[in-house]
């Protein structure tokens, strides 16, 4: 009897199911449900790979100089098919070097966070979980703290990703290097040791906003930095990004049989043939290159690794061949959008991304805590 591992949706978490090939009685109805699967997969990626050209366009033609949605194709043309020949015109100027690497900038980050966050939340088997739970977030806003606090960020544009992402990488090390015993991580005792971790990474942050507050400016950049934003980004933090996010996004492709595999379990995984410990350890290192590459390019966004992997997994269901690709355009969508919220709700001025997105994820947040509350309150 041959045995076939499926993937279903039970009391919000990824649980596989051992099921057994049909006796000649015609095709498996699991069979049918996964071609199901897959078909409504293709709808889902279709119609939000169109949503994402959309929302990047209006990005880039929405903003405080309204800009026609014909000039912005043309100089999108212009552009690509190498015919720009002398001085670029104002229009050219503000939808290739300003606007268009800001919302390419967003797509990549959503992209990356919500790739993270599936990858947690199947790790810790928990909705609920975020790229922020193990410290990642935390750490690399530390990094980026420091660079402005230190000055280091005026001197080059590079100081300021590389101690945060460098931050980021030190938290993650810390937390693991506490969780892991005789060469085994408990999920629980990593969950406890990323709670911790964050608390003092706030306090050195908070103490650094303390002594530099009496540097206006410096601290100002520090208080707008920690909110998350994606102003002035130019197309070399662009070019800076695009291998982390490519790599982390293709290993979470790599690995996401082995999460389906450890949702069953650690013993039924190991049996199954899975290195518990080192699909563990990368996935932990892989959630820290995104979120680490996210945070030290556009600062501490919140949320999105956390609503984005959910609510795809709502609707398109939880096998992570699945649920990475299209939490990863998903998020792309998301960020995209709230970033042109942020920059039109109070035009001229610009409202931070992280705002938008904490108000929007907020609330969908208590909306799943409450839907946990009815459902354990009926078992």
């Amino acid at each position: 009897m041959k045995v076939k591992l499926q993937s279903v949706r039970k009391e919000d978490r990824i649980v596989p199911r051992l099921a057994t090939k049909g006796s000649g009685r015609g095709k498996d109805p699991i069979d049918r449900r996964s071609s199901a699967g897959w078909a409504g997969f293709a709808l889902y990626l279709l119609a939000a790979g169109i949503l994402l050209i959309v929302v990047m366009i209006l990005g880039v033609s929405i903003g405080s100089v309204e800009i026609p949605l014909l000039a912005v194709l043309h100089s999108l043309w212009t552009r690509i098919s190498g015919s720009l020949s002398g001085t670029p015109d104002p229009t050219f100027t503000i939808v290739w070097l300003l606007r268009m690497p800001r919302v390419v900038m967003a797509a990549l980050v959503g992209a990356a966070l919500g790739v993270a966050g599936a990858q947690m939340q199947g790790l810790f088997q928990n909705p609920l979980a975020s790229p922020d739970i193990i410290g990642v977030s935390a750490g690399g806003s530390l990094g980026g703290v420091i660079a402005l606090a230190t000055g280091l960020s005026i001197r080059s544009m590079f100081y300021l990703p590389l101690l945060s992402f460098t931050g980021a990488l030190l938290a993650l090390l810390a937390v693991y290097g506490i969780a892991t015993r005789r060469a085994r991580t408990g999920i629980a005792t990593l969950l406890l040791a990323g709670v911790a971790v964050n608390a003092l990474i706030g306090a050195i942050t908070s103490f650094l906003i303390t002594v530099t507050w009496v540097r206006y400016e410096v601290a100002q950049q520090i208080v707008f930095w920690l909110m998350g934003g994606l102003a002035n980004r130019t197309w070399a933090h662009v070019w800076l990004g695009i291998p982390g996010f490519v790599v982390g996004i293709l290993l979470a492709l790599a690995f996401a049989r082995d999460l389906d595999i450890l949702a069953a379990g650690e013993e039924v995984a190991s049996s199954l043939g899975v290195e518990v410990e080192r699909a563990k350890r990368i996935l932990l290192i892989n959630s820290a290159l995104l979120t680490g590459a996210a945070v030290a390019l556009s600062g501490a966004i919140g949320f999105v690794g956390l609503v984005v992997p959910h609510a795809v997994r709502l609707a398109i269901g939880p096998a992570h061949k699945r649920l990475i690709p299209a939490s990863a355009i998903t998020g792309a969508v998301f960020l995209v959008l709230a970033d042109l919220l942020a920059r039109t709700l109070d035009r001229p001025e610009e409202i931070q991304v992280g705002i938008v997105t904490a108000f929007f994820g907020a609330p969908f947040f208590l909306y799943l805590l409450m839907r946990r509350s009815r459902e354990e309150s009926f078992v």
